[in-house]
């Protein structure tokens, strides 16, 4: 996460501060959206079994429909948020405010009309992950592609609205770097109130979520349940309790 928003929040002052002539809104946004893309890809291709999410939206998403309970759901949070600060205070120290830190902001006058595209957009994003995280679909190969691809799309077409987050986090750290919490709170609403909705859409769709999800949402690689233990060789004549057994796993 850490590196996830470090990328973020340094490109658009790399961008404005050495890339030679001033961009075009719509280029700062397709390379952003481009950047955050393809750093999810690789993310989740090789941090998926190991850290299953980087978004307290998605977080949010897996403890209410208990897949986790709610102190691991609380120990991704204070993850995901400190690693937030601590990526775009790395930007600041490097590259300086310039580009406002690619800090997401509403335009003058419509928080609330932002707050209510980021509940969308974040609710197609969270009920993709909850369909994704069905069994052995969370381990293929173009699961980080379907993510990746659906930030790009919607990352490139809201940029230039809202800044297309979908992730309080993401817009958290630029706004503490740079000490203007004013408007954070559109993207706290917005996600939480998407990640909700997905959630109950998710319900009515697929029904409660699979011992299978609930490993998948916490980081666990689901072949690891499905392998059994060695067989032990017991002398001849031993009597082996297989109830015992059983219920060791239970």
């Amino acid at each position: 996460m850490a590196g996830l928003t470090f990328v973020l929040s340094g490109g658009a002052a790399v961008l404005v501060r050495y890339g030679g002539q001033p961009l075009q809104p719509w280029q700062t946004v397709l390379v952003l959206s481009l950047v955050s893309a393809l750093w999810l890809v690789v993310a989740v291709y090789f941090l998926g079994d190991i850290s299953a999410h980087f978004n307290p939206a998605t977080t949010l998403a897996f403890v209410l429909r208990r897949d986790m309970d709610v102190a691991m759901g609380c120990a991704y949070w204070i993850v995901q948020f400190a690693a937030a600060v601590c990526g775009s205070l790395l930007a600041r120290g490097f590259f300086g405010p310039a580009g406002n830190l690619a800090a997401t902001m509403p335009k003058p006058g419509q928080s609330w009309q932002a707050a209510g595209f980021e509940a969308v957009i974040t609710c197609g994003l969270v009920l993709m992950i909850l369909n994704l995280a069905n069994g052995p679909k969370l381990n293929g190969p173009f699961v980080p592609l379907a993510v990746g691809s659906y930030i790009m799309a919607w990352g490139t077409m809201g940029g230039p609205f809202d800044g297309a987050s979908m992730n309080p986090a993401r817009s958290f750290g630029p706004d503490v770097a740079l000490g203007n919490l004013s408007t954070w709170w559109v993207y706290l609403v917005g996600p939480v109130a998407g990640a909700v909705v997905a959630v109950a859409l998710a319900h009515v769709l697929r029904g409660p979520a699979k011992a299978e999800e609930a490993s998948a949402a916490q980081g666990l690689p689901l072949d690891r349940g499905d392998r059994q233990p060695p067989e032990r060789h017991l002398p001849a004549g031993s009597c082996r309790y297989h109830g015992s057994d059983t219920g060791a796993g239970l």
